[in-house]
């Protein structure tokens, strides 16, 4: 049956008056029970030990009375003294124990929210921690050191002696900023290339694997493995990043700005492989710091992150040999040297006999042996080298300088000689380039928190060409110098362990010299411009690795003194992690640069390296700018790895003059622009100690060329399709790898026969860039062994082969008017043929 609603409100209304009467009448009941109701009426938290209130019955206080009132009371009642904290925290003891016990909270400086799970080390004593209150006690002792110490805090020494308060210690800690290392990608495409959060891949030489066709970490060689980069004709003196010139990248050496790059014209990097200790490559989205690129930025430092011991290492190869070594001077300050010299001086090996035909096709050089078939003489004479010297200072604990020298030379002399119907023909060729560079910097951390570095330095770059003919008893010289100097300044903030700001001030000076000189008949003429930038520089970072939130922005804004002109340059750079295996980014940036090289002809500086730098005037030679934006998806679980990146890039301002024409626009002055649009994708797998990749990039480029008749048409330098594919094997000391490149054709300009009279030949072109030369191949290999002696001496053995099919690759064509046969002739030049190269090394 069914109770009526009145008898349950009387059921319960009677068991209230109950209990209320038992209060009255002094019904004792437990004390936990009556902390748990202060608790909840006040709001507030006791800390207790068991022992202390277990087994004790008290009669409850009033509800009315304050909560001290409550508190002494319960005092009056048992043998515990309670202690009240701010209203927040009740702390319980027994009275005869109170003044031998040393109780705390420890709390967060910035938010004052208790800390739990600190660690209290007592000197001698074991480790407390604190509880979700952040409380801890302990037996007082006559002095007690405290450390303390907790994840993310900095930890404390406290001295609790025989406080005269009876209060309970309160602690702050403050919290330790740490700058959080970005996440990076391990062993893509190789162990010792990674991928950084902030899109950049970074090469680290002393920890390189191996890459098909290499022995030595070559930076510019191991670079052209990175799915849009490539060199069109095999060379690191012309590396294109999505579409762009090899001057449109910003090479630094040790915040050095080079100018040449290349050894051997190019087939050799000038940047000892076997010195630096850091290779940054960024194709986009590149920090407000770097200036004066529109394309890539390749960014070279040789100082070691950590204190490393001394060390010395030799070694050579079938083009050169080298020395290393590095000496710690004091705790404080060390030396580090390096040397490479080519041995061509000595010997000639089949190394050097491939690179010298591949360089001198279809040179003024070459053109002579062919044109003077009879008694033909010739003596050549070619060597380069490079040095390098590191002396670093730290001053007390926070101060450091760091001063980095750095000379590059390459040096070819030929002599020729014929005797045609008894007339001696004789021509001597001198063709000189060099780079010297030096860097002094200063570093201090003010606090763990700031840091400033200064940083001032000189470039000099220079480009000689000397040629003497006997017949026509005439002296032509060609000369190009650059000179690059300026100062920096950056500050860097930290603000907390999730953001960061930089800010600082860049001053650079260029010069540029081009002298043309000839004797019979007489010709001089000489041209130096110098511009002067200035650029200030804020760039802010947000880094957090829980919600896998990676976000920089910054921006340049530069000031040419001589336009009186301002080009603002901000960049993006967001990583987005969607889950622990996939991450979202989105790069971008404007950028702007004022020099670049062009060809004014094809046969200058012997139609070797026939490019020369020259400043932007504003009119005819603009100033090269540059936006770019990508979307990447970047996927790795389980030892596989996919990398897809889209993008979009606009460079505007090129001149027809630096692209390299050989058709009807080779001696075009006009200005426009190019776009290109692209894919690239990277598909990894690692199994064991076996690594293979395999790469595909897609891009679609054109120039834009509004005052000229066709506007629009492929881009010089488009690979519109470019697979590669490796295989790796490392285990213990032994490493091998196999790997081939296939790439469409590269654009060329054919002629238009059907309007060619044999008679009277004038070269006739069809449209600029109407068909493609043929596809190139080529499958390489290399492969490396290390041991080690008892005495910790380590060797080092290293084989390769490029083009191990001995395939003959087109990488240009062009037509010219021969001048033997007044007939028009299609003029080809190919890669490298079967080249075989060797090197030993010894380290200890």
């Amino acid at each position: 049956m069914l109770l009526p609603k009145s008898f349950h409100f009387s059921f319960f209304l009677f068991f209230l008056v109950l209990n209320l009467a038992a209060q009255d009448k002094g019904i004792a009941v437990p004390l936990k029970k009556i902390i748990l109701d202060i608790q909840e009426q006040h709001q507030v938290s006791f800390n207790y030990t068991e022992d202390n209130v277990a087994n004790l019955q008290v009669t409850p206080p009033k509800e009315s009375l304050s909560l001290d009132q409550k508190l002494q009371y319960l005092a009056k009642k048992t043998n515990l003294s309670f202690e009240n904290i701010g209203n927040k925290f009740i702390n319980i003891y027994k009275k005869d124990t109170e003044n031998q016990k040393i109780c705390g909270y420890i709390f967060s400086s910035t938010d004052k929210k208790p800390i739990e799970n600190a660690n209290i080390n007592l000197t001698g004593k074991t480790r407390i921690t604190t509880d979700s209150n952040g409380y801890f006690e302990f037996k007082k002792e006559s002095r007690n050191i405290l450390l303390i110490s907790h994840i993310g805090f900095v930890t404390k020494r406290i001295v609790a002696g025989n406080p005269a308060s009876e209060n309970c210690l309160q602690i702050l800690l403050e919290p330790e900023i740490t700058v959080l290392e970005e996440i990076k990608a391990n062993a893509i495409l190789a162990s010792g290339i990674s991928k950084n959060t902030d899109g950049s891949f970074e090469i680290k030489p002393k920890k390189f694997g191996i890459l098909p066709g290499l022995i030595e970490p070559d930076a510019l060689q191991a670079m052209q493995q990175i799915p849009g980069v490539n060199s069109l004709d095999e060379s690191v003196s012309s590396i294109n990043v999505r579409g762009g010139t090899h001057d449109q990248n910003l090479f630094l050496w040790n915040g050095i700005r080079m100018f040449q790059t290349g050894h051997f014209f190019g087939l050799i990097s000038v940047f000892n492989p076997n010195l630096a200790h850091t290779i940054s490559i960024y194709k986009n989205g590149s920090s407000a710091f770097f200036g004066e690129s529109v394309s890539s930025v390749v960014a070279i430092s040789s100082t070691p992150e950590t204190a490393e011991k001394n060390s010395f290492s030799a070694g050579i190869n079938m083009i050169n040999a080298d020395i290393y070594a590095k000496y710690n001077l004091s705790k404080k300050s060390y030396i580090e040297i390096s040397a490479r010299k080519s041995i061509t001086d000595f010997v000639e090996t089949p190394t050097y006999k491939e690179y010298f035909d591949k360089i001198f096709q279809n040179t003024t050089i070459t053109d002579f042996s062919e044109k003077q078939n009879i008694d033909y003489q010739s003596d050549k004479k070619f060597g380069f080298y490079d040095a390098t010297l590191k002396y670093a200072q730290k001053i007390g604990t926070k101060d450091q300088i760091i001063l980095d020298l750095i000379t590059i030379k390459d040096n070819l002399e030929v002599f020729q000689s014929a005797t045609v119907y008894d007339i001696n023909k004789s021509e001597k060729n001198v063709l000189r380039q060099q780079n010297y560079g030096g860097n002094l910097s200063w570093k201090r951390n003010w606090n763990q928190f700031n840091t400033t570095k200064i940083n001032v330095y000189n470039s000099a770059y220079e480009l000689l060409g000397n040629q003497n003919t006997s017949i026509e008893n005439q002296i032509a010289i060609q000369e190009n110098t650059v000179n690059n100097n300026g100062i920096n300044l950056e500050n860097s903030h930290i603000l907390n362990s999730k953001f960061s700001l930089n800010d600082g001030y860049q001053f650079n000076e260029i010069g540029i010299t081009n002298l043309e000189q000839v004797s019979n008949p007489d010709f001089f003429r000489k041209v130096k411009d110098v511009l002067r930038a200035h650029a200030l520089i804020l760039e802010g970072k947000y880094n957090d690795t829980l919600s896998r939130i990676y976000f920089k922005a910054g921006t340049r804004i530069n000031y040419i003194e001589k336009f009186k002109k301002y080009i603002v340059e901000p960049r993006i750079q967001f990583n987005y992690g969607i889950s622990k295996s996939l991450n979202l980014e989105l790069l971008g940036e404007l950028k702007s640069q004022n020099s670049q090289q062009i060809i004014d002809l094809q046969k200058d500086y012997f139609g070797i390296e026939k490019r020369r730098w020259i400043i932007s005037n504003n009119t005819t030679i603009p100033i090269q700018k540059s936006r770019q934006i990508s979307l990447n998806l970047f996927y790795k679980k389980n030892d596989w790895l996919v990398d897809i990146e889209n993008f979009y890039k606009k460079v505007t301002g090129i001149t027809t003059s630096s692209q390299g024409f050989q058709n009807q626009l080779e001696f075009v002055r006009t200005t426009g622009d190019y776009e290109i649009w692209g894919t690239e994708m990277l598909v990894q797998k690692k199994m064991n100690h076996f690594l293979t990749w395999l790469s595909y990039t897609y891009n679609h480029n054109n120039y834009h060329f509004s005052n000229y008749e066709y506007p629009r048409f492929p881009n010089n330098f488009e690979l519109m399709h470019t697979v590669s594919w490796a295989g790796i094997y490392e285990k213990n000391n032994f490493k091998i790898a196999l790997g081939t490149k296939w790439s469409s054709g590269r654009p060329k300009t054919s002629a238009d026969l059907s309007q060619i009279d044999p008679s009277d030949p004038v070269l006739v072109y069809n449209t600029p860039n109407n068909t493609n030369l043929h596809v190139f191949s080529q499958v390489n290999i290399s492969s490396t062994y290390k041991w080690e002696t008892e005495k910790g001496i380590q060797y080092k053995l290293g084989i390769s082969v490029l083009n191990i099919l001995n395939r003959k690759n087109e990488i240009s064509e062009y037509y010219r008017i021969s001048s033997l046969t007044s007939s028009i002739e299609e003029v080809e030049t190919f890669s490298l043929q079967r080249t075989p190269n060797m090197s030993f090394r010894v380290s200890f």
